[in-house]
């Protein structure tokens, strides 16, 4: 992805000295997450968990897409969410959230979800985008505008005590369409989580985020990580790129 380092102050250093000490990160790697951006879409018990590890990662922006008030339902899972807030705007708690761990960081906060009729304006400000959305149509509408954009898409699912993530490169990977071609009819708004499901998920998708950003290691691309906690398996399948997909078929590693 396009290179946008940000010098680092000597008080970021200190923060940052531990993770820094990883080979092939260092200086230069962190000068990277403070240089980008990242949108994700929910922020929730996956998407929650993936702002907060970004921003303690020392990510310089984050682009929060999340409608609603915090219900007593949300907080099993939904970490950036407090008690005392139920009944107000998430955003406004992801926002608090956020600043007390990293007040660096850039928070734009959307009291919104993701559609057909926002996704290219959101997509449009992030360097990364992870897509943590419960549905499909908010999934797709995030995933054609990746590939429209040519922006890296990291993808987080879960359900129940399984999970599955890869992460999509426009022009070089299989899109989500590629992965479901028709809308999944099985798929519902509400479904069973434990909160320690939706932050595996959510730990291994910022990974992946900071890989993406920092050029560190191998992303999950083509590959499809699937893991279930019940007996605690973990696979990695390889998925290929629909050459008639008619979201990313006729789009090649030099349009991006």
């Amino acid at each position: 992805m396009p290179s946008n380092p940000v010098p680092l102050t000597d008080q970021e250093r200190a923060i940052w000295e531990w993770q820094m000490w990883v080979p092939d990160f260092g200086e230069a790697g962190q000068e990277q997450l403070k240089g980008a951006s990242v949108l994700i879409s929910r922020c929730g018990g996956v998407g929650g968990v993936v702002a907060y590890q970004l921003a303690a990662a020392g990510i310089g922006k984050l682009i929060i897409a999340h409608r609603g008030n915090i219900r007593p339902s949300d907080l099993n899972r939904q970490l950036l969410m407090t008690h005392e807030s139920i009944g107000t705007p998430r955003v406004d708690s992801i926002r608090r959230r956020l600043k007390e761990l990293n007040p660096r960081l850039e928070v734009v906060a959307y009291d919104q979800n993701v559609s057909e009729s926002n996704a290219a304006e959101l997509v449009e400000q992030a360097d990364v985008i992870v897509d943590c959305a419960p549905l499909f149509e908010e999934r797709f509408a995030l995933n054609d505008q990746a590939v429209r954009f040519g922006k890296p898409m990291v993808e987080c699912a879960m359900y129940e005590l399984e999970a599955r993530i890869t992460t999509i490169l426009p022009g070089e990977t299989a899109c989500l369409r590629c992965l479901y071609p028709r809308l999944p009819e099985s798929w519902k708004r509400q479904f069973p989580v434990f909160g320690a499901v939706s932050s595996t998920v959510a730990s291994i998708g910022a990974m992946e985020t900071i890989k993406l950003i920092a050029g560190l290691g191998q992303p999950l691309a083509n590959r499809l990580l699937l893991f279930d906690l019940r007996d605690v398996t973990f696979q990695t399948i390889a998925i290929d790129r629909d050459p008639n997909c008619p979201c990313c078929g006729n789009v090649g590693a030099t349009d991006k």
